[in-house]
C-alpha cells in the first residue's frame, strides 16, 4: 500500500481501494501536513481552458485529501463543510461556463444537506434553479449546465421551478417544503431567491403547528419501517431510530418554530440543556464519522452499516479484539448506545415542541399521587427533588404509566430529571424490599409490561436497576442468526411472551396462548425471558452464568425458592427444546424419554415451550417458519404424553409402531384398498420407516405404491401440500443403486427451496424411500400446483438421466453468508443402541 503523500494536490486515486483497512487505520498522519490545495482549485477553475478531465481530477484530488484528513482524525464537521465548499467552487465555475444566459435572471440555489453546507464524500448534490418564467424558455441552458456537472462526476439531484411552482410543490409535499427551508443562494438575483423563501415561509404554507404534526407523523412512519428499533444489526445510520434524520427533525421543527437551524439556539430558548446539546453534537459527530467512513470504504453513497463494512470501519476507528468481544462488537455497542441517547433526546425535544406548539403551556397540573401530577396528558413530578427525597419514585413512575394508559407519556423535563438521578439506583436501592415490590408489580401488571420495560431501558433505569442487563445494552452478536442487539432481542422475547398472555393476540399462536393461560405465574416466564441471554459476552456458557444471576435476583426479590429455581432452570436450559427438536430424531422414543427426564414435569415443559417459541421468534424474523412451529409443537405434545405416562413407564417402541400403523389404516379405510393390499406394501417397510413417518405420510405413500410397477416405471416422484405438514412434501421411491440424495438435493436447491427435513430410508427389494420437506425462501409452502409439477418433472429428468448437479453453482449464497468464515466441522458419534454411526457436518 502506498504511504500517504505530504502534498495531496496530486494523490493516488486508488489510495483507499484496499482491503487492508487495519494497516490504513494504524498510519500516523500529521494534519498540518495535509490539505485540500485551495490555491490549485481556484487557479484551475478560473482557467476558461480547463477541460472536463481537469475538473474530474480536481474533485478526485480534493476527495482523496479529505479522506487523508479523516484518517488523521481531523474534525468531521470541518470535512463535510470543506467538501461542500469544494463543490460550491466547481458548481459556480460550471454555472458561469455553461449557463451564461441564466446568470443574471435565474437563481442557483443549494438545498437539502448541501444547503446546510454538509456534504459527505459521495452525497448527492441537490440543486434548485429558480426561473423567472416558464422553464421551456430556458431548457437548453439548464440541460447544458446539468450535463456538465454529471460529466465531471457530481451526483446531482435537481429541479428547475418558478417561484409559483416552488410554492405549489411545497404546499402539497412537506418533503419539498423542508428541502427549501434549508436553501442557500449560490448565484443569481437575491431578490428572486428572497421571493421564493417568502412564498414557502410559515406565514404562507405549513404553519409551525401543521409542520410539526406532519413531521412527527413522518418520523413515526419512518421508525415503523425499521421495526421501531434502532437495534437492527445492520442499521441505517440516517433513517433508523436515533439516526441522523432524527437530529434533522429536531432542527427542522426548530427552524419552523424559532426561525433558527442552530441546535445551540435551543439552549437559549430553554428547550435544551448544555449537556443535552453535547449529546446531540457528539452523537451527530460520531454518526457523521461513520457515514464519512462508509462513503470512503464503499466509494459510493451508502448509509447502511452492513456487515460488509462494520469490520473495516471498526478497524479504521482503532478498535481491537478483546478476550470476549470482537473489535466490531465493541464498535457497534458504541453505535447502539449513541443512538439510544439520541432517541431519548429526540423524544424529549419533540415532546417539548408538542407542548409549546400544540398545547397550552399554562394548563394547570392535575394531581395523581404525592409524587406525580399530569399536565397536558403527560406525567410529571410534583417537585424537582422527588427522586432525591424518594428514590423509589424512579420505579413508581413506570407503574403509574401502566395503571393509566390514557397518559401520553412522561414530560420532557421529568425524563431529563430521571437521567440526572440514575446514580441514586445504587446497591441500597436494589436491595430495598419496597423497590422489589414495585419492580415485580410492573412485571405483574395486566397491560403495558413490555412497553414500560422498553421505556425503562431507553431512560437507562432498567440497566441501572439490573446491572447485568446494563452490560448487554447495545451489545451485538456478530453472527448470521441474530437480527438485533442482545438487549433488544431480550425485550422482544418478553414482548412475545406478553402477547401469549393477552387475549387480543390469541389468534397469532393459539396453542401458546392456551398454555400461557394455564401456567401458575406468567411473570416467571417474563423473568426467564429477561435473564436468558443476560450473560452474553462474559465468556463461558452464558446459559450457566445467566442461571446463577437469575436465581440470585429472584431470591433477592422475595420469590420462593421453588420459583427462583424454576426461573434459573429455564435460563440454563432455554436452548434445550430448540436443539432437541432440530438436531435429534424426535420420532425416536428414547429421545423423547431423555428429554422428558430433563424437563421433569409439565409445568417446566409449559414454561420452556413458551420461552423457546418467544426466543426463536425474537432472534430474527427469518428464522421462524411454520415448519419450526410444527416441530416444536410435536416435541411438546410427545413429551407431555411421556410425562403423563410417567418417567418410569417410557413409551415402548412396539406400542408406538402399533399406534402409527393403526392410525394409518384408519386413514386408508376411506379409500378402496384392502387389508391384503396394505399388508403387501407394508411388508417392504421396516421399523425405521414406521418410526420416522407420520400416519398421514404412511397412508399417502401406501396409496402411491400400491399400483407401482417397476417394469413400466422404475421410480416414483411426487410432491404435495398436505394439511398435516407445515411444508411441501417431496416423495421419492427409487432403486438404491441410483444414489439419488445428491441429485435430489441439488435440484431442490436449484429451485431455491429450503430443505427443512430429509429422511432417506432403505427398504426391502433394494429400494430407498426419500421424504423431503421443503419451504420457499419466505418460509411458506410451494404456493401453486404448477410449480410443484415443474419440480416433479425436473426431479424425474435428473434421476432418469443420472444427473449429478453441482450444488455449489446452483444458487448464489446470500450476501451475509459470504462475509462469515465458517469452519467445516465433521464429527462422528457411535449410536450403539441403534447399531449405527451418526455423522454431524457443520459448514
Amino acid at each position: 500500500m502506498r504511504a500517504p503523500a505530504s502534498n495531496l494536490d496530486h494523490p493516488d486515486p486508488n489510495l483507499f481501494d484496499t482491503a487492508d483497512t487495519a494497516a490504513l487505520a494504524r498510519q500516523t498522519l500529521n494534519v498540518r501536513g495535509l490539505g485540500i490545495g485551495w490555491d490549485r482549485i481556484e487557479t484551475t477553475l478560473a482557467d476558461p481552458a480547463a477541460s472536463l478531465n481537469d475538473y474530474r481530477s480536481l474533485l478526485r484530488s480534493a476527495n482523496a485529501a479529505l479522506s487523508q484528513l479523516f484518517l488523521a482524525n481531523a474534525s468531521v464537521e470541518q470535512l463535510v463543510r470543506d467538501r461542500a465548499a469544494v463543490v460550491d467552487r466547481a458548481i459556480l465555475s460550471a454555472w458561469k461556463r455553461c449557463a451564461a444566459p441564466l446568470q443574471t435572471r435565474a437563481s442557483l440555489v443549494a438545498v437539502g444537506g448541501y444547503g446546510r453546507h454538509e456534504l459527505h464524500p459521495s452525497s448527492d448534490v441537490d440543486l434548485l434553479i429558480i426561473l423567472p418564467d416558464s422553464k421551456r424558455l430556458h431548457h437548453q441552458s439548464v440541460a447544458r449546465f446539468l450535463a456538465f456537472l454529471w460529466d465531471i462526476g457530481l451526483e446531482v439531484g435537481h429541479s428547475a421551478r418558478t417561484v409559483a411552482e416552488c410554492r405549489d410543490e411545497s404546499r402539497h409535499d412537506i418533503t419539498v417544503a423542508t428541502t427549501l427551508m434549508e436553501s442557500r443562494l449560490l448565484a443569481g438575483p437575491e431578490e428572486l431567491f428572497s421571493r421564493m423563501q417568502n412564498a414557502v415561509g410559515p406565514t404562507e404554507l405549513w404553519s409551525a403547528r401543521t409542520f410539526f404534526e406532519a413531521k412527527l407523523k413522518e418520523q413515526q412512519v419512518r421508525h415503523r419501517s425499521y421495526d421501531d428499533t434502532a437495534y437492527n444489526l445492520e442499521p441505517n445510520t440516517k433513517g433508523s431510530p436515533g439516526g441522523l434524520r432524527d437530529i434533522q427533525v429536531i432542527t427542522w421543527v426548530a427552524m419552523r418554530y424559532f426561525g433558527t437551524g442552530k441546535l445551540e439556539d435551543l439552549v437559549e430558548h430553554e428547550f435544551l440543556t448544555p449537556s443535552q446539546l453535547a449529546i446531540l453534537r457528539d452523537g451527530r459527530e460520531f454518526l457523521w464519522r461513520i457515514r464519512f467512513a462508509l462513503h470512503m470504504v464503499t466509494g459510493r453513497r451508502e448509509d447502511r452499516l452492513l456487515f460488509d463494512h462494520q469490520v473495516k470501519i471498526a478497524s479504521l476507528f482503532g478498535y481491537e479484539d478483546a478476550s470476549y468481544t470482537l473489535a466490531v462488537e465493541q464498535f457497534m455497542q458504541r453505535y447502539y448506545r449513541t443512538v439510544m441517547e439520541l432517541s431519548r433526546v429526540n423524544e424529549m425535544l419533540l415532546q417539548l415542541f408538542q407542548e409549546a406548539i400544540l398545547m397550552n403551556p399554562s394548563a394547570p397540573p392535575v394531581p395523581l399521587t404525592d409524587n406525580f401530577q399530569v399536565r397536558n396528558g403527560f406525567l410529571q413530578v410534583t417537585s424537582d427533588d422527588i427522586f432525591q427525597s424518594n428514590p423509589s419514585a424512579l420505579l413508581e413512575i413506570f407503574l403509574l404509566l401502566q395503571q393509566h394508559p390514557e397518559l401520553k407519556g412522561v414530560s420532557a423535563y421529568t425524563i431529563d430529571l430521571i437521567r440526572r438521578n440514575l446514580r441514586r439506583i445504587d446497591d441500597e436501592f436494589r436491595q430495598s424490599p419496597k423497590n422489589h415490590r414495585l419492580f415485580l408489580q410492573i412485571l405483574h401488571a395486566p397491560e403495558g409490561v413490555t412497553h414500560e420495560l422498553r421505556r425503562m431501558n431507553l431512560y437507562g433505569v432498567l440497566g441501572q436497576y439490573v446491572p447485568s442487563f446494563g452490560r448487554i445494552v447495545g451489545r451485538m452478536q456478530y453472527d448470521l442468526f441474530h437480527a438485533y442487539t442482545v438487549d433488544e432481542h431480550t425485550l422482544f422475547v418478553v414482548s412475545n411472551l406478553r402477547r401469549f398472555a393477552l387475549e387480543r393476540f390469541n389468534h397469532e399462536f393459539p396453542r401458546c396462548s392456551e398454555i400461557m393461560r394455564g401456567v401458575p405465574k406468567p411473570e416467571i416466564a417474563y423473568l426467564a425471558g429477561l435473564f436468558h441471554d443476560i450473560a452474553k459476552g462474559r465468556g463461558g456458557d452464558h446459559s450457566e452464568l445467566g442461571a446463577v444471576d437469575a436465581k440470585a435476583y429472584c431470591l433477592e426479590h422475595g420469590m420462593s425458592r421453588y420459583e427462583a429455581r424454576l426461573v434459573a432452570w429455564l435460563v440454563q436450559h432455554h436452548l434445550a427444546l430448540s436443539l432437541s427438536a432440530q438436531k435429534k430424531d424426535i420420532n425416536d422414543p428414547a429421545v423423547i424419554s431423555k428429554f422428558a427426564a430433563l424437563v421433569g414435569d409439565e409445568t417446566h415443559l409449559d414454561y420452556l415451550y413458551l420461552l423457546t417459541v418467544a426466543d426463536v421468534r425474537a432472534t430474527s424474523p427469518k428464522l421462524w417458519n411454520s415448519w419450526k412451529a410444527q416441530l416444536f409443537e410435536e416435541l411438546y405434545e410427545m413429551t407431555k404424553r411421556a410425562l403423563r405416562r410417567g418417567l418410569e413407564n417410557p413409551i415402548d417402541k412396539d406400542e408406538l409402531l402399533s399406534e402409527k400403523k393403526q392410525a394409518a389404516k384408519e386413514l386408508l379405510k376411506s379409500g378402496s384398498l384392502s387389508d391384503a393390499e396394505i399388508d403387501r406394501i407394508w411388508a417392504n417397510f421396516g421399523e425405521e420407516y414406521f418410526l420416522r413417518c407420520r400416519p398421514e405420510e404412511i397412508s399417502w405413500h401406501t396409496e402411491l405404491l400400491v399400483n407401482f410397477d417397476p417394469v413400466r416405471r422404475p421410480f416414483l416422484v411426487e410432491a404435495q401440500n398436505d394439511e398435516s405438514s407445515a411444508g411441501t412434501t417431496v416423495f421419492l421411491y427409487t432403486p438404491q443403486g441410483n444414489f439419488t440424495f445428491a441429485t435430489a438435493t441439488a435440484v431442490l436447491d436449484e429451485f431455491g427451496l429450503t430443505i427443512v427435513d430429509a429422511r432417506v430410508i432403505p427398504l426391502e427389494r433394494d429400494y430407498s424411500l426419500s421424504v423431503y420437506v421443503v419451504l420457499e425462501q419466505n418460509g411458506q409452502k410451494i404456493p401453486d400446483a404448477a410449480r410443484c409439477e415443474q419440480l416433479q418433472q425436473r426431479l424425474r429428468q435428473a434421476i432418469n438421466q443420472g444427473d449429478s448437479l453441482d450444488p455449489r453453482v446452483t444458487r448464489r449464497a446470500p450476501r451475509q453468508v459470504r462475509l462469515f468464515s465458517t469452519s467445516t466441522i465433521v464429527t462422528f458419534v457411535e449410536d450403539e443402541k441403534n447399531s449405527r454411526t451418526v455423522m454431524e457436518l457443520v459448514a
